[in-house]
């Protein structure tokens, strides 16, 4: 007895095995393993409870309405950030949102590649380098890295980049003066005809400049989001993107209807008396019914589809256009299929290279774009918070805020390596997740992944840049609209004091001018001459943003935003606490919206 009882003693003083360190690590990594297990095993896993007739079944508008006497629309479940997505609607959903981005990401490397006369193979490898470019760094943006302290990198939303069409805008003026200035070659004809040369530099130029000015966005992240929106309000963000749109509109998406930028005008002679050129398949004179018509085929498209197409349909419409459009033009005969028959099978980032290097003149102009790309990425972000129901406002929210605009600084410097150009944050993308009500983030990785697929499948840039002008133009007008509107949307957050309107007129007197009369300030240091070629770049840099429609606005927003005194309202009230109920107002409106959808689906 006192023999067990001394053996029990010495047990229990005898120290007890620690489980090894790794039996928690052990069993997470089996649960999820079990997870999986379940999710490609089970019908639920692969197809959830997801109304897919739903979302492919067409919508008819003269429908007759139910007993209560209003039409009844049942939608599917909602997705949360992570929650459990099953497969099935996770390729969708991801294929949905790159169908719905597609237009936006390869229309900037067509135009650029078109402003600069480059050959078709460097024009498709621009195509495939932006679709896998925006892949990647869509990645980068949707991750949630802590980096220290309340700093991170990322949104942690189903949030994807793309090129800047404020880049777009503002590279267009670049290229002008770099023509201009003898940096890109010009040819002239014996009857005086100017001819602009290949200059595939002037886009190593872009992406040098943009490379470091990508820093100053960096920067910004770190600056509380609460003295960025107090500098950029809603009133200077609007102005940027309604002009934005606006520009574009007049100097890419109509001049493509007509037949092409190259033939705007009707030369006389030369190699564009006809669109798109005069060896093209059926030429015929810009503006011309047959270049008309097909335009406005792809219009039409867009809106028949808004009518009668399904959801899936719906968020993919400008696919559809150019879809629709390069049929009827393929069995007209309109379409070369060079471009398709020379572009690889499989291609992949650095396949081709440019020079990078930094345009002085470029400088100013492109740290007012990173400016405009981070005001733009706080509102997206803000967008995609609220369609994806979590918080708008906190401590959390700001973070998500700071680790988007970090990302979209990054990504700018990324996408310079990449050969890209500046790719920032897309908002296209919010209104699939509001019609398909899924928010998860496995949909974005699936979509990352047909982003890249389509970029390194190379024969799919040769069907891209086959696309008509006229096709691309009746599609890049409705987009570009599309911008100006969101821009509308932007401003209408404002309560329009007189105060608001009186800065609002200042910025679209220049930059409505600018559009309107694109040569009206190119000419003001036209008459200084100078030996001096850092002053000449200054002055240069002063002509681009001057005759750039969205900075010259947005430069005297800022300005006139900031020294402009509040007005008071009858109780005493300042506008910043009269804004600040109205921003209140609005999350409650959205939150009653919000429950509303939810009772109604």
């Amino acid at each position: 007895m006192s023999s067990s009882h001394s053996r029990d003693s010495v047990l229990k003083d005898q120290p007890t095995a620690a489980p090894p360190p790794t039996t928690g690590r052990t069993a997470a990594l089996r649960a999820r393993a079990a997870h999986v297990y379940d999710t490609v095993s089970t019908r639920h896993g692969w197809l959830g409870d997801y109304d897919y007739a739903w979302l492919c079944m067409p919508t008819l508008p003269f429908a007759l309405p139910g007993r209560n006497g209003k039409r009844r629309q049942v939608g599917p479940p909602f997705y949360a950030l992570e929650s459990n997505l099953p497969i099935a609607v996770a390729v969708t959903t991801g294929l949905q949102h790159a169908l719905a981005m597609l237009a936006g990401l390869i229309t900037p490397p067509i135009i650029f590649a078109s402003s600069l006369n480059l050959d078709t193979a460097t024009s498709a490898y621009m195509i495939s380098a932006s679709l896998i470019g925006c892949g990647i760094l869509s990645l980068v943006q949707m991750s949630r890295i802590h980096l220290f302290r309340n700093f991170y990198l990322g949104t942690g939303l189903l949030s994807v980049v793309g090129t800047s069409f404020s880049t777009l805008s503002t590279a267009d003026a670049v290229f002008k003066n770099m023509y201009a200035d003898g940096t890109c070659p010009t040819s002239t004809a014996a009857d005086g005809t100017l001819t602009q040369l290949p200059c595939p530099d002037a886009y190593g130029y872009i992406l040098g400049t943009s490379l470091i000015c990508s820093f100053l966005e960096i920067f910004m992240a770190f600056i509380p989001p609460r003295t960025l929106k107090r500098i950029f309000p809603p009133m200077v963000t609007g102005t940027v993107i309604l002009l934005i749109g606006a520009s574009l509109v007049g100097t890419s998406g109509i001049p493509d209807w007509g037949g092409g930028s190259n033939c705007e005008g009707r030369p006389t002679t030369g190699d564009y008396v006809y669109c798109p050129s005069n060896d093209a398949p059926r030429p015929a004179l810009w503006g011309s019914p047959d270049m008309i018509g097909l335009g406005f085929l792809s219009f039409a498209s867009i809106i028949l589809t808004e009518l009668f197409g399904s959801p899936f349909l719906k968020n993919i419409s400008i696919i559809v256009g150019l879809a629709v459009g390069c049929i009827v033009a393929g069995a007209a005969g309109y379409i070369d299929g060079s471009s398709i028959a020379t572009a690889p099978a499989i291609t992949f980032l650095w396949v081709k290279t440019f020079r990078i290097r930094v345009y002085p003149p470029a400088i100013l102009p492109m740290l007012a774009v990173y400016i405009s790309v981070a005001m733009e990425a706080i509102g997206d972000i803000t967008a995609s918070a609220e369609v994806s129901r979590v918080a708008v406002d906190g401590e959390e929210f700001d973070s998500r805020i700071q680790g988007g605009v970090l990302s979209d600084g990054l990504g700018g410097f990324m996408s310079a390596l990449f050969t890209v150009a500046p790719l920032s944050l897309f908002a296209q993308n919010n209104g699939v997740i509001a019609v398909t009500r899924c928010a998860n983030r496995n949909a974005g990785r699936w979509c990352c992944f047909f982003l890249i697929l389509f970029g390194v499948l190379g024969k799919i840039s040769g069907v891209f840049l086959a696309i008509p002008n006229p096709v691309l133009g009746g599609v890049t007008t409705f987009l570009f609209a599309s911008v100006s509107v969101s821009g509308i949307r932007v401003l209408a957050y404002n309560r329009f004091t007189r105060r608001d309107r009186f800065v609002l007129a200042a910025a679209l007197s220049f930059g409505l001018g600018d559009i309107l009369v694109p040569d009206f300030l190119t000419y003001l240091f036209s008459t200084v001459t100078t030996s001096n070629k850092g002053l000449q770049g200054f002055l240069n840099s002063i002509t681009i943003v001057l005759s750039t429609p969205f900075l010259i606005a947005g430069l005297i927003a800022v300005l006139l935003n900031l020294i402009l005194p509040q007005e008071e309202g009858p109780n005493g009230d300042d506008d910043d606490a009269i804004e600040r109920g109205i921003e209140r107002e609005v999350v409650d409106v959205q939150a009653v919206e919000r429950s509303h959808d939810e009772k109604t689906f």
